[in-house]
């Protein structure tokens, strides 16, 4: 009785073992195509399908890891870039963030904005690194862009909805400085993150001017605000020095950006644990594998239709078929045939073409007017339509910008450094005196009117433009290129009465002796 009961243990036993062999080889062939979760336990030697019977049983039970213990081995697997960028944020910009609370609730959440641009940038370099450099005009990579974007744009919102607070100007160090996140769309982005903190530092000297001595936070705020941009900048010198540093071999990057949000929507609601195995009871059956694991791809299926240059070619590749879906037209309908159709001169008219579709945007909202005064810059931009005029004092050693403004009327009072005019629509300018000239590019329909002295002005790509000099700037002069219809109004005579100057367009150009002559061409009659 006893030996047959020892074979039925034994038997029992031998069982067992087989099935905990035959579960680890089938969790062995899932973490081959199982990402995430399972490799990381695979990695970490949680099973070993390789051991004898026994030695089996102990792997596994010394496999139960808590998801503490994980963590660290999933960090570790990342590659260095990332690592090193998410490092940056947590020793960074998190106590960036900590230091803004004890300032001010609303410094607090601009910043608090700030941080989650930098999340969605390391979003971002996670696809970059694993995908081939995409079309910066295409959709997925417009998407890609968009939680920073929107960031961004949070950001000024929240800036100009506080124009009254007490600590407007930590709001606006961090509004000049939130553009730095732009440097992943451009070749150089060593040399933007620099140029975005001199931008950003303004407004921080005027923190320390304003809190020195009130806020004793305040001078850490700067120190560590700035770090940022150094550190930064560090960062993509090492890591990414003519731009983000894609994978060549890696997959496309609408693939890995879709698998990276399907992957961030299946975390975000995480299942509930299984409960815990008891003491000395056998290890929980495996999870499920994937379905893709073990599905077999059916040849045979319908594909789906193609599109683009795809559907032309699979046309094309007809042969003769391509005429099948072609109706026969009658005699009686065809206009050269028919002469009561020629008579009545009845013609479909020709479609028209369909208009071009837009370029999707990267990183490009539509800015609010600005008007303000940097350093000894002053801005003005994005002014639309304006009912009154314009009006800035400046001083001789500051210098004004004028930038994308229509149908706009802009009064430069006192003596100033350098003008600039680009890409308006419309717009005029009166000023007093310029001590280096004005620049007129990119602009239509302008229109200048100088009351004092004015060495030069130079005009490129422009048309359609009117300049009235006064007695004091008749000595100005004027180069243009690339520029039509413009005209230079002069006082003349006692009664300074304006007499109109059309500015050449046409130049004759000869050659002698191997050498050029150009020479104004002037319309005899």
């Amino acid at each position: 009785m006893s030996d047959s009961k020892f074979a039925m243990q034994g038997y029992n036993l031998v069982k067992l073992l087989k099935r905990l062999e035959d579960a680890t080889a089938r969790l062995e062939d899932v973490t081959i195509y199982q990402e995430g979760y399972l490799q990381s336990k695979m990695e970490s030697g949680v099973i070993d399908h390789q051991s004898s019977g026994g030695s089996g049983i102990e792997a596994k039970a010394a496999g139960v890891k808590s998801e503490s213990q994980e963590v660290p081995q999933a960090v570790a697997s990342m590659p260095a870039s990332i690592e090193k960028f998410d490092k940056f944020i947590k020793e960074r910009v998190e106590p960036f963030v900590e230091l803004s609370e004890k300032i001010d609730p609303v410094v607090f959440q601009i910043t608090e904005l700030f941080k989650g641009a930098f999340d969605a940038q390391l979003e971002f370099l996670k696809v970059a690194v694993k995908s081939k450099k995409p079309d910066f005009t295409s959709q997925a990579f417009a998407d890609a862009l968009q939680p920073i974007t929107k960031a961004i744009t949070a950001i000024g919102d929240l800036k100009d909805a506080n124009r009254q607070s007490k600590y407007f100007a930590f709001l606006n160090a961090v509004t000049e400085g939130a553009p730095l996140f732009s440097w992943i769309t451009v070749e150089t982005p060593v040399s933007l993150v620099g140029d975005f903190k001199e931008a950003a530092q303004f407004w921080t000297n005027r923190v320390l001017k304003d809190f020195k001595d009130t806020n004793p936070d305040a001078s850490t705020w700067v120190q560590n605000f700035m770090s940022i941009f150094d550190k930064l900048k560090e960062y993509v010198k090492e890591y990414h020095t003519t731009g983000v540093s894609w994978d060549a071999k890696g997959s496309d990057f609408e693939t890995v950006f879709k698998n990276s949000k399907n992957t961030q929507s299946s975390t975000s609601s995480p299942a509930a644990p299984s409960p815990a195995p008891s003491a000395g009871g056998p290890p929980p059956p495996p999870p499920p594998p994937p379905a893709s694991v073990f599905e077999v791809k059916n040849d045979t299926a319908e594909k789906p239709a193609a599109s683009g240059i795809d559907a032309v070619f699979a046309e094309l590749n007809q042969g003769e078929n391509i005429t099948k879906s072609l109706k026969k037209v009658d005699k009686s309908q065809q206009t050269h045939k028919n002469p009561e159709l020629r008579a009545s001169s009845v013609v479909a008219s020709k479609a028209a073409p369909p208009p071009k579709p837009k370029k999707p945007s990267a990183l490009t909202t539509k800015k609010p007017p600005r008007k303000e005064l940097l350093g000894n810059k002053w801005f003005i931009e994005n002014f639309d339509d304006e009912s009154e005029p314009i009006v800035i004092e400046t001083q001789k050693d500051e210098s004004v910008f004028i930038g994308k403004c229509c149908k706009t009327l802009v009064q430069i009072k006192g003596k100033v450094n350098a003008i600039s005019l680009s890409e308006t629509e419309s717009c005029s300018v009166v000023l007093y005196s310029s001590i280096s000239g004005m620049d007129i590019i990119k602009s239509n329909k302008f229109g200048v009117q100088v009351e004092g002295s004015l060495p030069q002005i130079s005009i490129d790509q422009s048309q359609g433009g009117s300049i009235y000099l006064s007695k004091e700037s008749m000595s100005t002069e004027i180069y243009t290129s690339c520029s039509t219809s413009i005209n230079v109004n002069l006082p003349i005579g006692e009664d300074e009465d304006y007499v109109e100057f059309p500015i050449p367009e046409q130049l004759k150009h000869t050659f002698d002796n191997g050498k050029m002559k150009s020479d104004v061409f002037v319309h005899a009659g």
